[in-house]
This record gives structure tokens, C-alpha cells and sequence, in this order.
């Protein structure tokens, strides 16, 4: 079996998941040389809620927590979440508007864009791609996956070579609601290496007790990354502990 890499997400969806994203950035720093030594492929530290919560909640800069997390854990890749055309709110904004949050992340340090639409709509990722592209840094794809009629493997992996056409040069399954079972893991996960040639991540919320089953699942059929969080922080509503 080849090696699995691990995707760290405390310092944001671990910390959203159970506690609303109210963690402080003076809260994280004391963990960061810790987390930075242990050879993770990516630390998960901004993004989705991080920037709302900042602002409404923390009374902090969103951007100073960037390069505050950056100094603090250099040597391991940092990753957001980037909702596509919505950047990190609910409702679409102009193309120059998400080229300008996006240049402005990648000029703060962020390593890797997280870039999802809720349809897995190409034409709502377009922009944010192209422009994390040209800002040099790191386009992962997300498949959203949920369940129905028309949510089927197939049209996962077609969505998955439609992100691969746009630049992204990883896929990550981002089973947000926990729903993913340890068949259609293996199953997707295996058609996704057959299809597309770039690196295969699962990300899985432990909501309805199934995320550990499925990461080995996803494993056995050659998965590259998991994603996975560490307790107080992991289990439940968030992604399964370390």
C-alpha cells in the first residue's frame, strides 16, 4: 500500500465545526511550532467561516491572522477555503471583486485555494482559479458530494476531469455533510484515479459516524490525502482525530 498523506484542519474547520470558528489567533500560536513539525502535508488555517467570524465576532484582522499563522508553522503548506464566485459569503460578487481577494490571499502567504461551489458549477470556479493560478499558487478542485438521483459517480467523476480542464492541479472529495459511506469512498475514489492524473483527497465530516470507515476505505483504494483534526477540536461534526 503506498503512503497516505495527512491534511491537518484545527486551526479552521476543526475549531468551525464544534465552536462556531471562535478560536482566537493567540489561541493557535502556542500549537503551531508543534503542528509544523509533524509532517503534515498541509495545515488548514483560514477561509470559510474564518474571515465572518474575525470581523463579527474576534475583533481581529483576518489577513494579520494569515501572516501571523504563516511565521509561525513555515515550513508546512497552508490551506483555505475559497467558496468559487461567493469567495467567503453567500452571494456572488463581480470577477474583479474575487480577483482581488484572491490576489490579496496569496500576497499574504496562503499555499493552496480550496475552490468549491455548492452546484459544482464550473462557471462559479472559473475566475478564482484562474487567478490563483497566475498568482502562483495552488488550485485544488472540491467536489461537493451529497446524494440523489443525479449524484452519481460517474457525474462526480466527470465534474472531477471538468475541474482538472480548469487548472486545478488537485481533487478533493469534500464531503461536507458527513454522508459518504465506505463503498462509494472506494468506489469514487478508484474511478477518480483511473480518470484524472493529479492528487485524490478526502475530506469527510464525522457527523453521521462514517468518516474513519470511509478514509481507510478511500485508503485501500489509493487515496494520496485525508484530511483529519485533533481533539478537542475533531470527532462529531468536524473531520475524524489524527
Amino acid at each position: 500500500m503506498k503512503r497516505v498523506e495527512f491534511t491537518n484542519t484545527v486551526l479552521r474547520d476543526g475549531h468551525q465545526s464544534l465552536a462556531a470558528t471562535r478560536m482566537r489567533t493567540e489561541q493557535m500560536l502556542p500549537a503551531l511550532a508543534d503542528l509544523d513539525a509533524l509532517g503534515f502535508y498541509q495545515l488548514e488555517t483560514w477561509g470559510g467561516a474564518t474571515i465572518d467570524s474575525c470581523l463579527r465576532y474576534l475583533g481581529e484582522n483576518p489577513f494579520e491572522r494569515i501572516s501571523a499563522l504563516k511565521k509561525g508553522a513555515p515550513k508546512t503548506p497552508h490551506g483555505m477555503l475559497l467558496r468559487g464566485q461567493n469567495i467567503v459569503q453567500y452571494t456572488s460578487f463581480p470577477d474583479d471583486v474575487v480577483e482581488a481577494f484572491v490576489r490579496c490571499t496569496a500576497d499574504r502567504g496562503m499555499d493552496v485555494l480550496r475552490i468549491f461551489d455548492a452546484l459544482n458549477d464550473p462557471r462559479n470556479l472559473e475566475t478564482s482559479i484562474r487567478t490563483t493560478l497566475a498568482a502562483g499558487k495552488q488550485a485544488r478542485g472540491e467536489i461537493c458530494y451529497t446524494i440523489s438521483p443525479v449524484h452519481t459517480v460517474e457525474a462526480f467523476v466527470e465534474f472531477g476531469e471538468d475541474l482538472v480542464d480548469l487548472g486545478c492541479q488537485s481533487i478533493s472529495i469534500k464531503d461536507m455533510a458527513g454522508l459518504i459511506t465506505p463503498r462509494v469512498a472506494y468506489d469514487l475514489v478508484s474511478a477518480l484515479k483511473k480518470r484524472v492524473g493529479v492528487p485524490i483527497i478526502l475530506h469527510s465530516h464525522d457527523t453521521a459516524g462514517l468518516a474513519a470507515s470511509s478514509y481507510l476505505a478511500a485508503i485501500e483504494a489509493g487515496v494520496d490525502v485525508v484530511e483529519t483534526s485533533i481533539v478537542p477540536f475533531a470527532n462529531g461534526t468536524s473531520q475524524p482525530d489524527t
